[in-house]
């Protein structure tokens, strides 16, 4: 599309478009890093999410007390028939967040390390003649007439979400990802009769016939959510039965939400020479778990350093090198939640046995260690062996769940 280049009259180092914990995260390190960078955020998204934060991103990013709205001692795995397992977090905890609050948090912590802050949605990169990307966006309040904004950028970092335009304009195969949709209420915490130091999951086909539910506490609200592929499957009337069957029917419903989430990484990140994918964009949310808030912060961080590396030597080649650095840290952990998903998910019979492995004082302690510090357990062998011994028995029903 012809435009003026000469009515350009912005350039940054980085347009990062995408405020959410990913596109955040990477404004504020851009910055940090001197870097002139915009940040452009589509205002007034609040994405589905139960909220759990780990101890090593609060300490990686930084995260002060004041975010923390909760801090978990505990799960609660409930099977299909409604037996449940505790899961307690000996010595330590989770914190939980507000997405509504943590992510305007970030966001306002980038501008103020000197991020340009923008509200709009993105519409497209153009080219100059110079090859030279032109984002092109919509400030927010103009009209769909209106001639659209342009800012021109060395580099550009697409933390967008799931259905990243970003991705589906300049990376091959980015709309290949496959994706649950989640869904979750935001309620009134009940005063009587709620232990808002645990999280709970269910593991139950009439709620997700592929995922799960979740009831994780956030102080004063909680969030009520489900998650599943399934076209056509009502997440809605999940949500209504599981505040019924919790007893959180009456409670008062203070925000609705829903969006798609990647459950695998893609394979590109990069269009090979000046943009970057980060967070769900590229797909960084943990299978089975669907834990994304870590996974995007790494991301963001992962691609601010790609992007400070291209600036500063020209190589192109570092982008593509963000993408092998991060899944070597993180993508057999991605590996191994796919698997586990792909055989325990599958049927209530086999959530059932799923939901009795966590019995296990092994299981419990490798898991817990595992996701407080976001790393395999390699040291205790035995205990690997023990577990895969009785994965194998509950899978094949060698054994019977314990009530």
């Amino acid at each position: 599309m012809a435009f003026d280049a000469t009515e350009i009259a912005e350039t940054f180092d980085v347009v990062v478009v995408g405020g959410g914990p990913a596109g955040a995260t990477a404004a504020l390190d851009l910055a940090d890093a001197g870097k002139n960078v915009m940040l452009l955020d589509k205002a007034g998204r609040i994405k589905p999410c139960g909220g759990a934060i780990p101890p090593r991103l609060i300490r990686d990013f930084n995260i002060p007390e004041s975010q923390i709205v909760a801090r978990a001692h505990s799960a609660r795995m409930v099977s299909p028939s409604n037996h449940h397992v505790d899961m307690p977090i000996n010595g330590g905890s989770v914190g939980m967040v507000d997405r509504e609050h943590f992510d305007e948090f970030l966001r306002a912590r980038a501008a103020a390390a000197g991020a340009d802050r923008r509200n709009g949605t993105f519409i497209r990169i153009e080219r100059d003649e110079n090859d030279c990307a032109i984002v092109c966006f919509r400030p927010k309040g103009e009209p769909k007439d209106a001639p659209l904004k342009r800012v021109r950028a060395r580099t550009v970092i697409g933390a967008d979400g799931a259905k990243s335009q970003v991705a589906l304009q300049t990376v091959k195969n980015a709309d290949k990802k496959k994706c649950v949709f989640a869904y979750h209420e935001i309620i009134e915490t009940p005063v009587d009769g709620f232990d808002g130091s645990r999280c709970d999951i269910y593991y139950q086909g009439k709620l997700s016939p592929d995922f799960y539910a979740w009831v994780f506490p956030h102080g004063q609200t909680t969030s009520v959510g489900v998650g599943s592929a399934h076209k056509g499957f009502s997440l809605r009337g999940a949500i209504a039965e599981l505040r019924v069957d919790t007893g959180l029917a009456g409670a008062k419903t203070i925000r609705t939400e829903g969006a798609p989430i990647p459950l695998k990484p893609l394979k590109k990140w990069d269009n090979g020479k000046d943009v970057i994918l980060a967070g769900d964009a590229a797909g960084c949310v943990a299978p089975a778990s669907g834990e994304g808030i870590y996974y995007g912060m790494l991301g963001g961080r992962t691609a601010a350093e790609a992007v400070c590396e291209l600036l500063e030597t020209r190589d192109a080649k570092a982008l593509a090198r963000a993408h092998k650095r991060y899944l070597k840290e993180h993508g057999k952990v991605f590996l191994i939640l796919g698997i586990m998903q792909h055989f325990w998910y599958r049927n209530d019979k086999r959530r059932e046995r799923f939901v009795n492995i966590c019995r296990d004082k092994d299981v419990q302690r490798l898991t817990w260690e595992a996701y407080m510090n976001k790393r395999l357990v390699k040291a205790d062998h035995m205990a690997h062996a023990r577990i895969f011994f009785k994965d194998l028995a509950h899978l094949f029903g060698i054994v019977s769940p314990q009530r």
